[in-house]
């Protein structure tokens, strides 16, 4: 134990002259019923959630083990296990039973204790405890190696004062990490809100009002597209480019959406160079090499590089032989989840994994980044929706994608729309950062507040007002004699043999 000064009236001691660790009774798998009025909850180790211990999903038993019943209130812990050391205040029906590998945390003397300074020192404690779990071969605790943990103890009229003012000052700390645990919910919908301005022409209804410009682009990109297979004659893409070219432009109009002025609805394919499926099934994966690109790697307009897969160049090759993926082309999921996009950075080589697609913008007329943005609009992805097919797993089909509904603007209004979105994001994203950073303080301020006030410093001003209550008969050192005093007198007498006359 690492050597402090005292407060006044505290004394150095162990965890088990304050409180005992009681195991749980093995109750037999066989025995569990349903529950129902005449049965009994069983607490375990996966009903503690590291605050709290109900009876919501507690097996029950028709008949309990007297000597441990669990009480609301109690301080039940995990004993082995994944979540050893995980600890929980039971709040649930009486009587329930504390099951094999549950701890229940006690104090020796109802009348020489606190219950909240019990609860609130086990918290303090809990890195401790975890050392001494996960110090072995498998997770373990025993209720000898809690109690033999060094403590300093403060006298009973102060753990009381210690208690009341840790359970107010970790309510304030809970409910701003409840605030701050909102705002990313809170920034997801403003960046929502953001798209849907941008794509919907609000965003830029001030700049439109000063400026007029012509819209040709889905002209411009149809003539792109033909003098682009003239120049490509051998590309595996060109016979279906050209078919669309000669087709002719479908008229779109989704419903209930009225678009500004000068701003015209297309259909996906019509508004992009080509879209390319990938055909190719279970991977061979390698552990190096070219990274492919799952649908677990594409989340809200982003690549998530962790848990990447590898495939080698000959792979690569052939999976590619139809468009290889370039950067500025956009990957696009169709399941698991549909409708999840990002654009493939500068100088990075990716392969297309199983259930996304290939589209390649052309970049003169759109804009990757207002694709992505037209895209990722909550509104298009709620529109889209109508589209999937499936009963279990919703999915889109090739020509599904092809056929997806977006309102184009002017390239000029796109380039606005581009910087006032990115404005906004940044923005967004630099609030998120700053709350990340004062979350991560606040998550440790718990065990701030914790460890000064098991030093006494959070008593220091009371303890000065109030010495009469932390000397003499009320000091700590007197405290400890009177629960030892009671738990010698709450022994059971020994018996003794009576002698045989000679």
């Amino acid at each position: 134990m690492v050597e402090v000064s005292l407060p006044g009236g505290w004394i150095k001691t162990v965890v088990g002259d304050y409180l005992y660790l009681k195991n749980g009774f093995a109750f037999k798998s066989n025995n569990y019923v349903s529950a129902s009025a005449c049965s009994f909850p069983v607490i375990r180790i996966s009903d503690l959630d590291g605050q709290s211990a109900t009876d919501l999903n507690a097996v029950h038993v028709e008949e309990g083990v007297g000597g441990f019943e669990v009480k609301n209130g109690d301080l039940l812990i995990a004993m082995s296990g994944a979540t050893t050391g995980k600890i929980g205040v039971y709040q649930g029906g009486e009587p329930a039973y504390q099951n094999q590998r549950v701890g229940n945390l006690k104090l020796h003397s109802e009348i020489y204790g606190c219950q909240q300074y019990k609860n609130h020192l086990i918290s303090a404690l809990g890195d401790q405890i975890l050392k001494i779990a996960y110090g072995g071969a498998q997770p373990n605790i025993s209720a000898k190696a809690i109690e033999e943990i060094e403590i300093i103890l403060p006298p009973l009229a102060e753990q009381k004062v210690i208690a009341d003012k840790l359970d107010t000052l970790l309510a304030q700390v809970e409910t701003t990490k409840a605030r701050l645990e909102r705002i990313p919910d809170i920034l997801k919908t403003f960046r929502q809100s953001v798209l849907a301005a941008a794509v919907s022409g609000k965003l830029t209804e001030d700049w439109r009002a000063e400026n007029q410009f012509p819209n040709n682009v889905l002209r411009d990109i149809r003539d792109e597209k033909e003098s682009w297979a003239k120049k490509n004659p051998e590309h595996n893409e060109t016979n279906r480019v050209l078919k669309r070219v000669n087709s002719s432009l479908s008229v779109v109009n989704s419903k209930d959406v009225r678009l500004p002025e000068m701003w015209s609805w297309s259909q996906l394919e019509d508004s992009v160079l080509m879209i390319v499926d990938c055909h190719n099934k279970t991977a061979p994966y390698t552990k190096e090499g070219n990274p492919l690109i799952r649908t677990s790697n594409i989340r809200d307009g982003k690549f998530i590089w962790d848990n990447l897969r590898f495939v080698s160049d000959e792979t690569y090759e052939y999976w590619s032989r139809r468009c290889p993926p370039e950067p500025g082309d956009i990957i696009f999921t169709r399941e698991a989840p549909m409708g999840e996009a990002a654009i493939i950075p500068p100088k990075q080589k990716l392969c297309l994994g199983q259930r996304t697609m290939l589209i390649r913008p052309v970049e003169k007329y759109i804009s990757a980044k207002f694709l992505l943005i037209a895209l990722m609009d909550p509104n298009f992805r709620k529109r889209s929706e109508g589209l999937a097919v499936g009963t279990g797993v919703k999915h889109y089909r090739v020509g599904d994608v092809s056929n997806l509904e977006l309102a184009i603007p002017s390239t000029e209004e796109q380039t606005q729309i581009i910087h006032r979105v990115e404005e906004l994001f940044a923005f967004a994203d630099s609030i998120e950062q700053k709350a990340n950073a004062a979350l991560a303080r606040v998550n440790q301020l718990t065990q701030s507040i914790l460890a000064k006030a098991f030093r006494g410093e959070l008593t220091a001003d009371w303890r000065a007002a109030n010495p009469e209550l932390i000397s003499g008969d009320n000091s700590a050192e007197a405290l400890l004699a009177k629960i030892q005093a009671e738990r010698e007198a709450l022994k059971p007498a020994k018996k003794t043999r009576a002698k045989k006359r000679a």
